[in-house]
């Protein structure tokens, strides 16, 4: 029977205890799946980017299973020195290394009964690895500094933004307990895969920023939120929170546009779905411009043609295949050329040397151009698009505007 988040009572439960936003169906599966497993005494895996949302399913397994009457700690594995770590995790015994100056217990065994949370658990030490499996096969450890094997029952859930197979593959973590671990994988989709999510996040942050520092609250307006849906968040819900907080502090009343969402936004062409929201200010005249430069600079390879045929010398060239050569100029032979170089063959020109160059218009400039790409590429619309380095809208522009053939 196919997962319909709508008729699932306990996603809403879950939802509702820990204020989670979000109505995406990757994200209410994952959801769901911790649900489903959290009364399971199961070692579980959640998987996904940097500030996805991780931190929310380890709560989830442990509230709503058999140990939520007992200790929840998380640790985050990678700010620990790896000096300490074991100390942290199994704890010490007094005089066990410089600063020892008691005994001291672990997590592992302050959290005897209930659950322990390992974010970030790539960035475990080997030699912490191996103590983690004893654990996870025994329930057995060492304490650093002593001979004497000391038991726990916890459930462990870890966190990674890593892909642990590769990681493997690497040497950079151990097989068995990448096994041991991933009994059971919850993987959490990134923000940008999460649609409307992003808009329904984005008005909660606005909220309670509002509330937090007793200002008027911003609205985004629907260019801004087209802006959001489009962006990529690298840095996830977290990253969309600090945007949402500064926008909160200092446009606070206002209502939200895209420019300014996009002034808030880091630069860069490859973090959005599509290159119109990166470049907002798209300019047909700068793509015009741009055409009229290539004009210019075939008829500059044309005189120079001309000139060395007046002087008796046959003008034979290489040009790389898929250079942006004056092929309304070339004819190529693709039965002759080899696999690096197309040699022309033949100018086509109906000049003679002596011939008087005859000024033509933009336009004239223009349709021989684009005709003549369209040749070269059989009709093949997006590949002259980028040959000429213009958007497929403005070709088809052209084309009806020039009145050439589709």
């Amino acid at each position: 029977m196919p997962f319909n988040p709508d008729d699932d009572e306990n996603i809403r439960k879950a939802k509702q205890r820990f204020s989670i936003i979000g109505n995406n169906p990757a994200f209410l599966a994952a959801i769901d799946r911790a649900m489903k497993v959290a009364p399971i005494d199961l070692s579980v895996l959640v998987t996904g980017e940097s500030g996805a949302g991780k931190e929310f399913f380890p709560k989830i397994i442990h509230n709503f299973g058999a140990r939520k009457h007992k200790k929840y700690i998380a640790v985050n594995c990678g700010a620990i020195p790896e000096g300490t770590i074991d100390s942290e995790l199994f704890g010490h015994e007094k005089g066990s290394f410089t600063g020892a100056l008691s005994a001291r217990k672990g997590y592992f065994e302050e959290a005897d009964g209930g659950t322990v949370f390992l974010d970030e658990v790539a960035e475990l030490p080997l030699t912490t690895q191996a103590r983690l499996l004893r654990v996870l096969e025994t329930g057995e450890f060492l304490k650093v500094g002593s001979s004497t094997v000391q038991k726990t029952d916890i459930r462990i859930v870890a966190a990674t933004n890593v892909d642990l197979i590769k990681a493997v593959e690497k040497g950079k973590f151990r097989e068995d307990l990448y096994y041991r671990l991933s009994t059971v994988v919850i993987t959490v989709p990134p923000l940008r895969e999460r649609g409307e999510d992003i808009i329904l996040l984005a008005r909660k942050f606005a909220a309670d920023f509002s509330e937090k520092y007793l200002t008027a609250p911003i609205t985004l307006s629907d260019d801004a939120r087209r802006a959001m849906m489009l962006y990529r968040w690298p840095g996830n819900v977290r990253q969309l929170k600090n945007i949402v907080e500064q926008l909160a502090l200092f446009d606070a009343g206002s209502e939200i546009s895209r420019r300014t969402i996009l002034e808030a936004l880091p630069s860069g062409e490859d973090l959005f779905k599509t290159p119109a929201i990166a470049h907002p200010e798209h300019s047909y005249e700068r793509e015009r411009e741009f055409l009229w430069q290539s004009l210019l600079s075939i008829k500059a390879e044309l005189s120079e043609l001309k000139k060395e045929l007046h002087h008796g010398e046959q003008p034979v060239r290489n040009y790389p295949r898929g250079a942006k050569t004056p092929t309304s100029l070339i004819k190529y032979n693709a039965d002759d050329a080899d696999d690096t170089f197309c040699t022309p063959l033949v100018i086509d020109d109906g000049d003679t040397p002596g011939d008087t160059e005859t000024p033509i218009s933009l336009e004239e400039s223009e349709r021989e151009t684009i005709a003549a790409a369209l040749r070269q590429n059989d009709g093949d619309k997006k590949k002259t698009a980028a040959q000429l380095d213009i958007s497929l809208r403005t070709l088809y522009r052209k084309i009806r505007e020039l009145g050439l053939t589709q």
